[in-house]
């Protein structure tokens, strides 16, 4: 039996998801592929634990919860932080799932591009470092030579980008248009069978912790448009950046508009949309019963083919264990690969 030692860098929800999809899943992946998975580090904003031999998931979760801390796990508790944990120990794969940061895509690209370096494979969540530098962090990849996944970045637990580049390996892709963001869909979602306002909506799902405190990277279009981003140089094989996206989000569209569109049996939702004549997202009229009428938080893709006609897949595009089960699918395809 062989040991993947795995360095888990962000320890908010998304890791807090790993740790526990390890916990639970681990005895599984070790009878199944013959590898017994070992957290050697974990690190959250200002500290880390960290031991070569492998540390134990749910006492990781327990020390975070009880002291919001990983500093303080029972004796490898450490102050070493940010991308120095990556020289404190030997590992095989980085999970990377720091927040997402659209505007200089820190800390996650250097923790990339600095595994890559050391020759280490990287499984990430995070949309920021893909949405503004695909083409570098590739680049970076192939020449290190080692693997590089990032399912969780899109979608969540609902699979697209392996979806798109293995199950229809056989097929050309012209578009892909979809409900990427879960908060919006919600939002919307009630703003229609409730006959709520936005405002009230909003509210409403911040207290459900389905928004944030500050909601702008969904409300406004931004975490779709990374998206978008994302599945347009992965699996349309576009050049393109965040800026090359034609973005709108939700909060200008009032209930008058959603109950108009309703009266004629059409419901509004934010779509994303790629191809090579656009990349796009705005809030757009679905009728009623097409496969983009879906409530609460689910994301939804529909992928345009030549051979397969119309693919359509729904998950839950949001939640840590659902997330995390995206990054573990990847680690799997890493260790079949190797």
């Amino acid at each position: 039996m062989d040991d993947c030692r795995l360095i888990l860098l962000g320890f908010g929800a998304v890791g807090k998801g790993v740790a526990r999809g390890i916990s639970l899943k681990k005895e599984m992946i070790n009878e199944k592929y013959g590898i017994n998975l070992k957290i050697v580090a974990a690190a959250d904003s200002s500290t880390s634990a960290i031991c070569q031999d492998g540390l134990d998931e749910e006492l990781l979760l327990k020390t975070k919860e009880e002291s919001g801390k990983l500093l303080s796990y029972p004796e490898y508790g450490s102050d070493i932080s940010g991308i120095d944990v990556l020289d404190a120990v030997d590992y095989d794969v980085l999970i990377e799932a720091s927040p997402t940061n659209i505007e200089d895509a820190e800390p996650a690209k250097s923790f990339t591009l600095k595994a890559f370096a050391d020759g280490k494979d990287v499984v990430t969540s995070n949309k920021g470092h893909l949405a503004l530098f695909y083409k570098e962090l590739i680049e970076a990849k192939e020449k290190a030579g080692v693997d590089f996944k990032f399912e969780a970045s899109v979608g969540g637990a609902m699979p697209i980008i392996n979806l798109c580049q293995e199950t229809l390996a056989s097929c050309g892709i012209s578009s892909i248009k979809g409900i990427l963001n879960g908060t919006t869909n919600y939002i919307l979602s009630r703003m229609t069978t409730e006959g709520m306002s936005y405002e009230n909506t909003l509210a409403e799902a911040q207290q459900l912790g389905i928004a944030e405190t500050n909601p702008t990277q969904d409300v406004e279009g931004i975490d779709a448009a990374c998206k978008v981003v994302i599945l347009a140089n992965s699996v349309l094989g576009i050049d393109a950046t965040y800026d090359d996206v034609e973005v709108r989000g939700i909060s200008d569209v009032s209930l008058d508009a959603i109950n108009l569109a309703k009266e004629e049996g059409y419901f509004v939702k934010l779509i994303g949309e790629v191809s090579e004549k656009q990349l796009k997202v705005s809030p757009r009229l679905v009728k009623k019963n097409s496969p983009f009428a879906i409530d609460g938080t689910l994301n939804l893709a529909n992928v345009t083919t030549d051979l397969a006609d119309d693919i359509t897949v729904m998950g839950k595009g949001a939640g840590s264990l659902e997330t995390a089960s995206a990054m573990l699918t990847d680690l799997i395809n890493i260790i079949k690969d190797k």
